[in-house]
């Protein structure tokens, strides 16, 4: 097993969220398990093939997601990482309203070491209300 090296699983996280925003889903997916969810800010649950599917369609377009401070907690082969982030996502209907959408969100991340290689198993966002 590689090391859970709390500095590689941030940079593992932070290229994660470079090849979602320019939706590299080829890329993207290897960083993905096969089993992964994504729970969406508004609860909505999504797995690997259906989360990749609407980035790859234009249906989440990511223009801008900056992490904060990333903090992992590794145990053995798994690894927890939390982080604040601003997301900019292109908005959902374009002739209505060409504005960005800019969400604020909490992201809580369990990794674990598959197959030679760190994946996300599971994301939780949680939008922070200020």
């Amino acid at each position: 097993m590689d090391d859970a090296n709390p500095n590689l699983l941030a940079r593992i996280e932070r290229e994660r969220l470079r090849l979602l925003v320019d939706a590299d889903i080829d890329r993207a997916a290897a960083f993905h398990a096969d089993d992964f969810q994504l729970i969406t800010a508004s609860g909505r649950p999504l797995s690997k093939g259906g989360y990749l599917e609407r980035i790859r369609s234009g249906r989440i377009d990511y223009r801008r997601w900056e992490a904060g401070d990333i903090v992992v907690r590794a145990y053995g082969d798994a690894a927890v990482l939390r982080y604040p982030a601003e997301m900019v996502l292109a908005s959902g209907d374009p002739v209505a309203d060409a504005s960005p959408v800019v969400l604020r969100l909490w992201h809580t991340d369990l990794y674990e070491f598959r197959d030679g290689r760190w994946q996300i198993v599971w994301s939780q966002a949680t939008e922070i209300d200020e």
